[in-house]
């Protein structure tokens, strides 16, 4: 008799033999398989990544625990903070994404994170600097004392006081909108990061602005609220109205964080960099006052030069500034600037390019023993625009280095002013033919 064979279907296990009739009802259901398949995420053929957010989770617990274990044993590790050096740079700064390598990491919203970069300051230069600077500087202006005057005047005088800036009679704001912007101060005073109120936002589109914004409080924002106050104000007001601005609110804030941490938050510093959308009202409002104050450290100077350094500026503003800085009263900082402003290497007009030779001429019976920055902005003259000056001018500045000296600088300098082509010779007039 032949071996009866068992069906793949389910047999009995101890070897009975399903009749026919089973088989055929078998047939008809859903037979469940032996084997149980675990089921498994991965990809065939791939490897079984962790997702990003589960590798986010685990990053930070990871670093959680070494910090516990570091402040637990002691182990903290000391970071060599970056130096910042004032010389001309190869990157031009149009974008934001570039300002973060200049210190420290900075989180989004973080405004405890700051400009995290330790300037040099010569000891020898400061001294030097500090001997050309006011003894008696004029009491720093705030927009708070601006708009208490005008309320004072208010008060004393019959409703006829007009805006310095929008030309209509100050007006007693309305109670609601006192308390509306008593509580924006509260937003701006903490404000890390996110979107700003709307009544904030319309602060430029008002006819009384100032007034408006002294109820916000300026002096309480966070670093992050005065770099978004920045980008608003600038956009939105006109130049003149712009200058204000910074002058009032923008440039007393950056002067205070730097006396006060020896370097600049780093949204103060963005900010600055963002103010230079309008590059007049940026002169006029922050570095010119900041020059013509006669309190300008070298730190400040240092700082502040080093976005026009960095950031892009139009000929004709900067060539304007030139011509006010070496025609203003010497206090130090000029040196920096112009230096700065001169390694642009502009196409200067004559007139600015005078200005400057008789601005380095005027300190032929200067007494005081100059700094190093002088010699360095006078040797940036000589190097950048020796062809443009003319031989006259030459000679006087030639004079001028038996007058003014130093060790190094000097000899550098009489050799460019000397290996050179002169203004007047280059456009064929003989130098000693009256032209008049």
């Amino acid at each position: 008799m032949p071996k009866v064979k068992k069906s793949k279907g389910g047999g009995d296990k101890r070897g009975q033999s399903d009749t026919l009739v089973d088989q055929m009802l078998q047939g008809d259901t859903v037979r469940s398989k032996g084997r149980v398949k675990l089921r498994d995420d991965r990809i065939e053929g791939e490897d079984n990544y962790v997702n990003e957010r589960l590798s986010k989770k685990i990053l930070q617990q990871a670093r959680i625990q070494q910090e516990e274990l570091q402040s637990e044993y002691g182990l903290v590790p000391k970071k060599k903070a970056p130096v910042t050096f004032l010389g001309p740079s190869s990157q031009d700064a149009d974008s934001d994404e570039e300002w973060p390598a200049l210190g420290a990491t900075v989180g989004k919203g973080d405004t405890n994170a700051v400009y995290d970069t330790e300037v040099v300051v010569d000891a020898d230069d400061e001294k030097a600097i500090e001997m050309f600077m006011n003894k008696n500087p004029p009491m720093r202006r705030t927009l708070a004392d601006i708009i208490m005057e005008k309320i004072t005047e208010k008060q004393t005088e019959v409703g006829t006081v007009m805006s310095e800036v929008s030309g209509c009679p100050m007006q007693q704001l309305d109670p609601r909108i006192v308390e509306v912007y008593r509580g924006v101060n509260k937003v701006l005073s903490k404000y890390r990061s996110g979107k700003l109120p709307k009544a904030f936002k319309i602060i430029p589109a008002l006819s009384n602005w100032e007034q408006v914004l002294y109820l916000t409080e300026p002096e309480t924002w966070t670093a992050a609220a005065m770099y978004q106050a920045t980008r608003i104000f600038s956009s939105n007001l006109k130049e003149r109205m712009a200058q204000r601005f910074y002058n009032l609110v923008l440039l007393p804030r950056v002067r205070d964080d730097i006396v006060e941490y020896k370097k600049l938050n780093f949204h103060l510093y963005s900010a600055l960099k963002k103010a230079l959308f309008k590059p007049g009202a940026w002169f006029k409002g922050i570095l010119i006052p900041l020059c013509e104050s006669g309190t300008c450290t070298l730190r400040e100077a240092i700082i502040i030069g080093s976005i026009l350094t960095k950031c892009s500026i139009p000929v004709l503003h900067a060539s304007a500034t030139m011509l006010k800085l070496a025609e203003m009263e010497y206090n130090g900082a000029n040196s920096i600037f112009l230096r700065l402003l001169l390694d642009k290497k502009y196409a200067l007009p004559f007139r600015v390019l005078d200005g400057l030779v008789a601005h380095f001429l005027s300190f032929r019976t200067e007494q005081r023993v100059l700094p190093v920055l002088w010699h360095q902005s006078f040797l940036t003259l000589a190097q950048r625009y020796k062809a443009d000056l003319a031989s006259e001018q030459k000679t006087a500045l030639l004079e001028l280095l038996k007058i003014q000296t130093h060790p190094q600088i000097s000899a550098e300098i009489r050799r460019e002013l000397q290996n050179s082509e002169s203004r007047d010779i280059e456009i064929g007039i003989p130098a000693n033919i009256d032209m008049d």
